[in-house]
């Protein structure tokens, strides 16, 4: 019988969002991989079901693990993969067992469920059309202010996740990079007793991260960078003269000025005429 490997999505908080199918999938698993035997073993009791053998994949673990869930697949067994909470590979260990059972030929499957990023984006009130995931930022260092700075021009709504005690240093970050206008949702402990979102402006968000001791697992939805509003005529104008009291030609002026304001250089050049 031809083994297999399924992703399966955990709740984020609420154990009643557990979808039926998952709970079968688990219920038929020769091997559950999973982060945390205890917690994954509580829900295991939760959904009724007789725990099969637990083999611990974590971060630490998983590239070591990836061999092993790859090799027990192409024996024939079925192998579910969860983590703690919500969906598996979405900035928590799984990437690396799918790559590696699909390197082995093997079929790989996944149960749909929670996602703490997307109940996050769906609630927070922004643009949903185009969205990016970016999980967690690089702690600290060049790598941090190098991603910060790629945000601040990235035009989707993004998605990223952010641990309490970390959260205002973060939002302070993301304030100067993007400006304190830029509009931000705040949800944390999702699906939980204590649930919350929160709506407002990076610059309010900050100053209410030192108001407000974080607690809880936390989700910054940002707006995207909007886009240019385009130069009007009389910047067009003033852009032209300045041209050509340095001496360009009318032609070279136009040239010169759609290149700097990202505009048709023969709209320039007819605004050019008209004067």
């Amino acid at each position: 019988m031809a083994g297999r490997l399924v992703l399966v999505a955990t709740p984020i908080g609420n154990l009643g969002d557990l979808s039926p199918r998952a709970v079968e999938v688990l219920a038929d698993a020769d091997v559950v991989a999973c982060e945390d035997t205890r917690r994954t073993g509580k829900l295991l009791a939760h959904a009724g079901v007789s725990a099969p053998r637990l083999l611990v994949v974590n971060e630490h673990t998983e590239a070591a693990g990836a061999a092993e869930i790859a090799g027990l697949v192409a024996g024939g067994s079925t192998i579910v993969l969860v983590t703690d909470a919500g969906t598996p590979a979405v900035s928590d260990p799984g990437a690396k067992v799918v790559a590696a059972v699909l390197e082995a030929g093997r079929e790989v499957e996944a149960v749909p469920g929670p996602s703490a990023a997307l109940a996050a984006l769906v609630v927070s009130g922004l643009p949903t059309g185009r969205f990016c995931f970016e999980g967690f930022l690089p702690r600290k260092g060049r790598h941090r202010a190098d991603r910060v700075a790629v945000l601040a021009r990235e035009p989707r709504t993004m998605v990223l996740f952010e641990a309490p005690h970390r959260l205002a240093r973060t939002l302070g970050d993301l304030s100067s990079a993007l400006g304190g206008d830029r509009a931000v949702a705040i949800v944390r402990e999702q699906t939980k007793l204590h649930e919350e979102v929160w709506r407002g402006t990076l610059d309010d968000a900050v100053t209410r991260a030192s108001s407000v001791e974080p607690r809880g697992e936390h989700v910054l939805v940002v707006a995207g960078c909007p886009e240019p509003t385009p130069p009007s005529e009389p910047q067009i104008r003033a852009a032209l003269e300045e041209r050509l009291a340095d001496g360009l030609s009318r032609r070279d002026a136009a040239a010169a000025v759609a290149a700097d304001l990202g505009v048709s250089r023969r709209a320039v050049y007819q605004i050019s005429l008209a004067d």
